[in-house]
């Protein structure tokens, strides 16, 4: 009887070791209809097959041993991943000869709906790419307009909200939600954090006590893309001339630049101190920087990821394709976030993976 009482309490001990640390896969930029130029020994390999590889790497995640870099759970085998997050770009610009939006979100949900084993919801936002399909763009697309993606997106993760390609409004059906991960509250946002969508996370702070820890993700980096916001010049339309994408609720107030902007941001930063993290995609590569705000007066962790697809240094070497692994120690509030090289060695055994950079902050 001793002996199982003392079993039961070391099987106890490492559940709740092991039960602390919470997992979240993180990528971005998927880009669901073009093709890299080479991979695994192929030419023109569709995003379609690339990602699926990825996704085979992520499943095996559970039980790989965490390295000893001083991280949460380092040292610890993986017990689940509980997320799958995902910032934007899923489906590309259906500029011929890529697909329409409708075609490359069918290969998106088969892929990662279908093929990924890890029982981990998907936390997914919009890109650039996905919203202009939707509202059009100022080179030629074919169709001129496709929702699907923007309907798929909001339909997965705006329950038990539905909309279809027919009742669908980009400016009305806002794509923003949060989820409580343990004790840390995150918060996924559409394309970057311009007034409107501010405003929605003033709304929502004020309802999370002032010492939880909160995380932003969205798929423009902090100092986000003067070309997404409104046209600032008359009749403020999406045309080549002017190159502006119309995909943000403010108008660029001092054109070519958006610094009028960021300070709005450093503001909202500013109020809210518990906002911990950022991390996106959008110019994609790994790393791990401190935005300080056109005026140096803030200091945000923030957190870049590779794209399978358009990464800026992956696009031309396989090898250097990863993804992140977000790690919350939930007792400590200890975030980590490790690289993973999941093509590490793609002659030799099709994809071992590797460690990459790792990255430790405080969440308190």
């Amino acid at each position: 009887m001793k002996r199982i009482l003392g079993t039961l309490v070391l099987l106890f001990v490492w559940h709740s070791t092991f039960a602390q640390v919470t997992h979240i896969v993180f990528t971005s930029d998927v880009h669901f209809g073009i093709s890299r130029k080479e991979f695994r020994g192929k030419k023109k390999v569709p995003s379609e097959t690339v990602n699926k590889a990825m996704i085979a790497q992520m499943n095996i995640l559970p039980g790989l041993e965490l390295p000893r870099d001083k991280g949460a759970g380092e040292g610890q085998a993986i017990d689940k991943i509980s997320y799958v997050a995902i910032t934007g770009d899923l489906c590309n610009r259906q500029q011929p000869p890529y697909p329409p939006a409708a075609v490359s979100w069918k290969q998106f949900t088969k892929a990662y709906l279908g093929k990924l084993t890890l029982h981990a919801p998907l936390l997914l936002v919009p890109g650039n790419h996905d919203a202009s399909d939707a509202t059009g763009y100022y080179k030629p697309m074919k169709p001129a307009t496709d929702n699907s993606s923007m309907v798929g997106i909001y339909n997965l993760e705006m329950k038990p909200a539905v909309r279809t390609a027919a009742t669908f409004n980009y400016k009305k059906d806002k794509i923003h939600y949060t989820r409580d991960i343990g004790k840390v509250h995150c918060i996924f946002i559409s394309i970057w954090p311009d007034s409107e969508e501010r405003g929605w996370m003033e709304k929502d702070l004020r309802h999370v006590a002032a010492g939880t820890p909160v995380l932003i993700f969205a798929h423009d980096p902090p100092d986000g893309d003067a070309s997404h916001f409104i046209n600032p010049f008359p009749p403020h339309t999406i045309n080549k001339k002017d190159q502006y994408q119309n995909l943000l609720s403010d108008t660029l107030h001092t054109p070519p630049t958006n610094t009028y902007e960021q300070e709005q941001f450093a503001r909202f930063l500013q109020a809210h101190p518990n906002i911990r993290a950022y991390f996106h995609g959008h110019e994609n590569w790994n790393q791990y920087y401190t935005y300080s705000g056109p005026s140096k007066n803030v200091a945000l962790p923030v957190f870049r990821v590779d794209s399978p697809m358009k990464g800026k240094e992956s696009a031309s070497d396989e090898q250097q394709l990863s993804f992140q692994l977000i790690s919350i120690d939930q007792a400590t509030l200890q975030l980590t976030v490790r690289q993973l090289f999941w093509n590490a060695k793609p002659k030799k055994d099709g994809g071992r993976m590797e460690w990459g950079d790792v990255k430790t902050i405080s969440l308190r």
